[in-house]
């Protein structure tokens, strides 16, 4: 597969997500789409420190998987700067700073994340020292306010200091704000409602930024329509992990108006299980088959067979390796692994997926039940104005 272009812009992305967005899903994301934007796991600065004598475990990531972000995250700014002083010559498309998780173990313990919405003079020092150590565009992800600091001006002071005290012009906003008082991620992407309405709003008060807009979009036909609305990018999380050929397969065609590739779910399988293999077991323990597998098991989504192939897939992960013992005629006991490759996986399980099911090209999209920004524009929030406290606070700093 040859290299996206780097040169196109990132109208569609896929967000950063812990434990989800790691090397084997942006493996399998690419051979899906060409241009689709990826995103890294976020990485804590102070783990990029720590483990820079083994830097290719974190970062290193194959050509192919360009144009890709990482997303870091961190309040120290000695470690952000030799985080990413570190990160440089692994040659990302950019640097993302997270501002935007809700995890307790993030915003608690750590005290970054969707915290740091909280101090926008530190976000701002920390995009400056990022931007003065990489080769790369950088960005800010956050949410639109945090627990009762959920006003649109407040969202907008924000913005508006970050981008004073840095070079940063590129905000993706995951439009919710995010609860801190200890409940759960899944929790903080259901119950802060949406406010697109906020999104909107800041294209309109901010126009020499660029915004993209994240939260609650789950269809091509949605990702198309917060563009027409006027949306720089369109960034998807579960979505793009959840349905990856439903979704992912439409974005180079229905985003970013290339020809269709032709390609199938069996030729997707077979790049894959040439990757899978490659790197099975590398680290010894890791990656085993399941690692491996798991990015794949929305591929057959809504699909005739779809079940049986998860049933199969789970009764085949907990026999991924087999270990018994030998007898040797010298009565010494010899220990044996059979260790399952992903070829062999994938031939023990695939057999209730029908042919035309892996034979055949993405479907034109079914189409999406609702448009989300419909009548956007006519509930956008006043107009942003910097009181002369907020200038004040940018000169003093």
């Amino acid at each position: 597969m040859s290299m996206p272009d780097r040169d196109f812009s990132p109208l569609f992305s896929i967000a950063p997500m812990m434990d989800w967005t790691d090397h084997h899903y942006r493996t399998l994301a690419r051979l899906i789409s060409k241009h689709a934007w990826l995103y890294t796991e976020m990485l804590a600065a102070e783990t990029i420190v720590y483990q820079k004598d083994n830097l290719d475990r974190f970062l290193a990531f194959s050509q192919e998987q360009h144009p890709i972000v990482l997303q870091i995250g961190g309040n120290n700014l000695e470690n952000i700067a030799t985080a990413t002083e570190l990160a440089n010559p692994y040659g990302y498309d950019g640097i993302n700073f997270n501002c935007g998780c809700p995890s307790p173990r993030v915003v608690g313990r750590g005290c970054f994340g969707a915290r740091l919405m909280l101090d926008p003079k530190f976000v701002g020092e920390a995009m400056s020292v990022i931007a003065s150590k990489i080769n790369c565009p950088v960005s800010v992800k956050c949410r639109i306010g945090v627990d009762d600091q959920d006003s649109y001006n407040e969202l907008c002071d924000f913005i508006y200091k970050v981008s004073a005290l840095s070079p940063t012009r590129h905000f993706i906003i995951h439009s919710r704000k995010a609860l801190l008082n200890g409940i759960s991620p899944a929790d903080n992407r259901k119950i802060p409602p949406l406010k697109y309405e906020y999104y909107f709003a800041l294209l309109r008060d901010f126009p020499d930024l660029k915004f993209t807009i994240n939260g609650g979009i789950n269809s091509i036909d949605e990702v198309n329509a917060a563009l027409h609305e006027g949306a720089y990018g369109v960034m998807v999380g579960r979505a793009a992990y959840n349905y990856p050929w439903s979704l992912l397969g439409h974005v180079d065609t229905a985003v970013y108006g290339v020809p269709n590739s032709g390609v199938t779910r069996r030729q997707v399988l077979e790049k894959y299980q040439a990757y899978g293999d490659s790197v099975l077991w590398r680290d010894g323990k890791k990656p085993n088959v399941r690692d491996i597998v798991k990015p794949l098991l929305g591929l057959f989504h809504s699909e005739p067979g779809n079940s049986l192939w998860k049933r199969k897939a789970d009764a085949a992960f907990r026999t991924c390796s087999v270990v018994f013992f030998m007898m040797l005629s010298n009565g010494k006991i010899l220990l044996l692994v059979m260790l399952q490759s992903i070829k062999s996986f994938l031939e023990e399980t695939l057999d209730d997926i029908p042919d035309y099911v892996l034979d055949a090209t993405v479907a034109e999209p079914l189409g999406a039940s609702r448009n989300p920004f419909a009548g956007i524009q006519d509930i956008l929030p006043p107009p942003y104005k910097r009181n002369m406290q907020e200038l004040m606070y940018v000169y003093s700093v």
